[in-house]
């Protein structure tokens, strides 16, 4: 049997939503094995003189708990 737990974590790019997803899943599976998906449930942009400037988002990442 196994036994999954859920993080939530969140991540910025100043190229794209999709590289800020990348990014923090790279960086969330340095320290933590076994991850097998991710949820993301928002996504914001930081604008600046009406261009954007850093893309976040904030996301759920399942992985599995070794035993």
């Amino acid at each position: 049997m196994s036994v999954a737990k859920v993080a939530e974590i969140s991540s910025s790019s100043t190229k794209s939503f999709e590289d800020a997803i990348a990014q923090g899943l790279k960086r969330f599976s340095r320290t933590v094995e076994g991850v097998q998906e991710a949820w993301v449930h928002e996504q914001k942009v930081k604008v600046s003189g009406g261009n954007i400037d850093e893309y976040r988002v904030s996301m759920k990442v399942t992985f599995i708990v070794k035993d």
